[in-house]
């Protein structure tokens, strides 16, 4: 295989900031954003972006870069992170990739099939098959057309189960075959997959106190300044947005809205390590001096 590159994965509040920058500093390495929020510029408390100190010490990047204005995607992430590798690698330095994006991971290592746009007119007669006949009836029909695809969307999951069926009657080809064809970095790279993970409690508390260390670091005004631009529908996903606007519009009291930021984050949290946690490639560790270690030496 080729050159190294480390990821660095993880729920948000794990540690991996922290880890990335101690590894980086060990082995010559630089750093890529893996995250959805960061890449935006004029929001370092919202997205939890890495401090300017952190950035001086290790060349950071897609920090701050893009407007919020403009979208992101999974697609335009793999682009530039793969476009970085290869200048990373040409001065003889180790990328790290760090975030916890899990479908900007994914694209990254395994590649992005080009999937059709979607049909409007299609997807309508197949939402209303699901409604009439349920999905399961979808996922049989799925089951006949990809059976490879379909072991592994669960039978209740009709949006997953109906973007399958539509790939396959706008292209004449399974899902499956597609993302056969497809080639991430993971064919050219040697890939270390690694991961942080603590307890739960442990973890929740985090992520509650650096909510309440966000509030002391000026989210409040931050969101105000956003609120006044026309956000991007990624950047208005951003957990925070939402719900300060609830409180300056007056659905809640400042602190249900933290304590909103604070819940929705934990439920993030979750579902981020319910999505990395299918992904047997990843190795675990419960602090970053293992992680180092490992990324290191191997063991």
């Amino acid at each position: 295989m080729g050159s190294k590159v480390i990821f660095i994965v993880g729920p948000t509040a794990s540690g991996k900031t922290k880890a990335s920058i101690a590894l980086a500093k060990k082995i010559d390495g630089e750093i890529i954003s893996c995250d959805s929020m960061q890449i935006y510029k004029g929001i370092p408390v919202l997205s939890c972006a890495p401090t300017p100190k952190n950035c001086k010490a290790i060349p950071h990047h897609l920090i701050a870069e893009l407007s919020p204005k403009k979208e992101y995607s999974a697609a335009i992430f793999s682009k530039k992170a793969s476009s970085l590798i290869k200048k990373i690698l040409s001065k003889n330095k180790t990328p790290i990739i760090v975030g916890g994006t899990g479908l900007y991971v994914k694209a990254l290592i395994d590649g992005l099939f080009p999937s059709p746009e979607k049909d409007p007119l299609l997807r309508k007669k197949l939402e209303l098959k699901a409604e009439k006949y349920t999905s399961l009836a979808l996922y049989k029909e799925l089951k006949k057309i990809d059976p490879i695809a379909s072991q592994n969307i669960h039978p209740n999951d009709a949006r997953r189960i109906i973007r399958a069926l539509e790939i396959y009657y706008l292209t004449g080809i399974p899902m499956s075959i597609h993302k056969k064809n497809t080639k991430g970095i993971a064919n050219t790279c040697n890939i270390q997959q690694t991961g942080l993970f603590m307890p739960r409690e442990e973890l929740y508390e985090k992520i509650n106190k650096r909510v309440d260390i966000m509030f002391k670091d000026g989210l409040l005004d931050e969101v105000k300044r956003l609120l006044k631009l026309e956000l991007s529908m990624t950047a208005a996903l951003a957990i925070g947005i939402k719900e300060i606007r609830g409180y300056l519009n007056g659905e809640y009291t400042y602190k249900e809205a933290k304590e909103l930021i604070k819940k929705h984050t934990r439920n993030y949290a979750k579902k981020q390590l319910t999505w990395f946690r299918r992904d047997k490639r990843i190795k675990w560790f419960s602090d970053g001096k293992s992680l180092s270690s490992y990324c290191r030496f191997g063991k």
